[in-house]
């Protein structure tokens, strides 16, 4: 079992920090549409709640130059 480090920070409203032992990533939106999240590794996710159980998820991630 390994351990694992996740904190999360609310710095305006609708918008939160999020910190990892990896990366960083900010989030935005969510109340009554989209929600946007960008990492510091370069993924950026859209996401959004369907009424019922349902969501929808599009992720992208940048990618390296050779």
């Amino acid at each position: 079992m390994s351990i694992t480090f996740r904190k999360s920070f609310r710095i305006l409203p609708g918008v939160r920090l999020n910190i990892n032992k990896r990366s960083w990533s900010i989030t935005s939106g969510g109340r009554k549409g989209p929600k946007r999240t960008t990492s510091s590794t370069g993924r950026r996710t859209t996401s959004m709640d369907l009424p019922g159980p349902f969501g929808w998820r599009k992720t992208t991630t940048k990618r390296r130059g050779h």
